[in-house]
């Protein structure tokens, strides 16, 4: 039997941006819903269970960072793959989104094609559990498991985002070998990315407190990049 669309809510309270965002991810077969605001998106979260959240910082009532932050501190919701929308282009404003726990950052204007292409890399992410090669990883306490789309720690699971999944599988699968921000980027991110390669420091250093036994593990080689260790620390 085909698989159900995917649910989409889009957070976004200026109707125009809202309805074209609508338009090019019906046109692709995704389901979606409207919030116009924060208090209305976090309703939404709760009783329509959306897939994937297009989220813009800029809100009544509560604004998108406060969003984030409820989503991510929820059991429930706290997987919940994001992307923020918004009019805000500064760098800081993109890492404290990046730190908040969102997948991705796009800035207005933007092409609504390729907001529908990271949307659809996002959700290639999530969905990686067909892969035939290897359905595991394991790093001293830390255990991958591809096909339940669950990492634990000494048989605890810990909460990561889908980037952090993604990054984190990756580093596993090339233990020892240096790999650049350009190519974590392109990897990760499933599309050629022109935003900062901040990004990558970004959720490294959130892979990094969510898993301590990482802290030593992932070595930053200067003006390239990030490699796993292939020494195990056990810890």
């Amino acid at each position: 039997m085909p698989l159900a669309p995917k649910k989409i809510l889009i957070v976004e309270d200026e109707p125009d941006i809202a309805q074209l965002v609508k338009l090019y991810l019906e046109k692709e077969g995704f389901h979606t819903n409207i919030a116009t605001s924060g208090v209305e998106a976090l309703k939404l979260i709760k009783s329509d269970r959306p897939d994937l959240l297009i989220l813009d910082l800029m809100l009544p009532e509560i604004d998108g960072i406060e969003v984030c932050k409820k989503i991510r501190t929820t059991p429930d919701t706290a997987l919940l793959p994001i992307i923020m929308l918004t009019a805000k282009a500064e760098e800081s404003d993109t890492i404290i989104g990046l730190e908040l726990g969102a997948d991705d950052y796009v800035t207005k204007p933007f092409s609504p094609k390729a907001l529908v292409a990271r949307v659809k890399a996002l959700f290639r992410r999530l969905e990686r559990t067909d892969d035939p090669k290897q359905s595991s990883f394991s790093f001293g306490p830390l255990v991958m498991d591809l096909s339940r789309h669950e990492v634990t720690v000494k048989g605890k699971e810990v909460s990561l985002t889908a980037k952090e999944f993604g990054l984190l599988e990756h580093l596993l699968r090339h233990p020892g070998r240096v790999l650049t921000r350009d190519v974590l980027l392109n990897a990760i991110w499933g599309y050629d990315y022109y935003g900062t390669t901040r990004t990558v420091d970004v959720h490294i250093r959130r892979l990094k407190i969510k898993i301590p036994v990482l802290n030593d593990a992932i070595i930053s080689v200067k003006s390239l990049g990030y490699k796993l260790s292939d020494q195990v620390l056990d810890k």
